[in-house]
């Protein structure tokens, strides 16, 4: 533990539990405690958390689940608070089964209001609801900073404020999801990768993969693909006189997704017995979630109820040519501003991008050197670690300074 510099603590889920926002805080930790090595970089987690310089404190069975963390904090007496938030990971539920509307998020964020404290929230839906809209009105009003992930998000809070006629919170900056600039395997490595999955060894699997990966959950629409794969795959072959193979690779997190994922797996197993896919199963999560896509020539990534994806920082993070849904906000607008892959609104165009990606290698390599590009330039972890930094800066300014925190719209 070093002893001089106030540390920075995180506040966040964290694994071993299975939650995409546990993994985005251990990879951001890593990143922040590089460009920081003179603190401590601590995390405040939920009971399931652990590790070194892990506090496995917060109980949200308890209705003032924050006090243990306001202890904590003021024990720690930090340089900065940092939280990532997700409405559930902070919703308390009463013996009736109602929720607490996460009002003790709030409170948590008043009882610790001496010291700097940034927000990051990842849900901020284009359409936000009446209860969604009150709580990033107080959630702005209670935090010193408050990173969104996209432009879109905050020009169309701007525009949402303003129907009602609400201050538009000046505090707000924009800081990508993170991805990693150290996962990375250059195509002579890809053989080498696929012997150490044992995909060699099945002698049906063609060496031209198209992926489906990460969380198999109802959202994400496996079905989508699948069900036009075989079709998809005759026809490329036809075209190009190659064969590729679906690889679904994942797991089921959620018993309320069981029947969906049910259904995905019986529909893969299916194609698997023609010849035309392969299923491996595995927990998206560690250098194994990047291995499976790395040795995909393209990832499809479908999903219907999406802001942001960690699975699309991972294809973002292999500079792996992808296709995804649209309009779907954060997906959406990373294709868009990254230029590294394609977006469709019905199973036809999803056809016909699958076959035009599969049959132009040239198109996949202008795509991937897109990619690279983006993740160097906009949301390499490193990239990203430093804009944190930034934030860090105006909350502190904005705390012992009183200094106000004033960055100006896009447009």
């Amino acid at each position: 533990m070093k002893k001089n510099a106030k540390p920075i603590v995180l506040i966040s889920s964290y694994p071993p539990r299975l939650c995409g926002i546990g993994t985005f805080t251990e990879e951001a930790r890593e990143f922040i405690q590089k460009l920081h090595p003179e603190r401590n970089v601590f995390v405040i987690s939920h009971t399931d958390g652990e590790g070194d310089g892990v506090f496995p404190i917060i109980d949200i069975k308890k209705r003032f689940w924050w006090k243990p963390v306001v202890k904590q904090i003021k024990k720690l007496n930090p340089h900065v608070v940092h939280i990532e938030h997700e409405y559930g990971l902070y919703e308390y539920v009463d013996d009736r089964g109602m929720g607490d509307g996460n009002q003790g998020f709030l409170e948590l964020l008043d009882a610790i209001s001496e010291y700097p404290i940034v927000v990051e929230p990842h849900t901020i839906h284009g359409r936000l609801r009446d209860f969604e809209e009150n709580f990033i009105y107080e959630l702005c009003n209670a935090a010193d900073v408050v990173i969104f992930k996209s432009e879109y998000q905050k020009w169309r809070l701007n525009w949402t404020f303003t129907q009602r006629k609400w201050k538009m919170p000046s505090n707000i900056i924009i800081i990508p999801h993170g991805a990693r600039p150290d996962m990375y395997w250059a195509p002579e490595e890809i053989p080498k990768l696929k012997e150490e999955l044992g995909f060699n060894k099945l002698k049906y699997l063609s060496n031209r993969l198209v992926g489906l990966v990460g969380w198999i959950q109802s959202n994400k629409r496996w079905d989508i693909l699948t069900s036009i794969w075989e079709e998809v795959a005759t026809e490329i072959k036809k075209k190009t006189g190659e064969s590729w193979d679906l690889l679904a690779a994942g797991k089921m997190r959620d018993l309320n997704h069981l029947s969906d994922y049910q259904k995905y797996i019986k529909e893969i197993e299916l194609l698997e017995q023609k010849g035309f896919a392969h299923y491996y199963e595995f927990i998206p999560r560690g250098e194994i979630y990047y291995k499976i896509m790395a040795v995909c020539d393209f990832i499809v990534l479908p999903s219907v109820d999406e802001t942001q994806s960690g699975t699309l920082a991972r294809i973002i993070a292999l500079n792996k040519p992808f296709i995804t849904t649209a309009p779907m906000e954060g997906l959406t607008a990373q294709t868009l501003e990254s230029e590294g892959g394609f977006l469709f609104t019905s199973r036809k165009m999803l056809k016909d991008k699958v076959i035009k990606l599969a049959c132009d290698e040239n198109l996949r390599k202008e795509f991937s050197n897109n990619l690279k590009r983006y993740l160097k330039e906009v949301v390499s972890w490193e990239v990203v670690a430093r804009q944190y930094k930034y934030a860090y800066k105006l909350a502190r300014l904005s705390k012992i300074k009183s200094i106000p925190v004033n960055i100006p719209p896009d447009f």
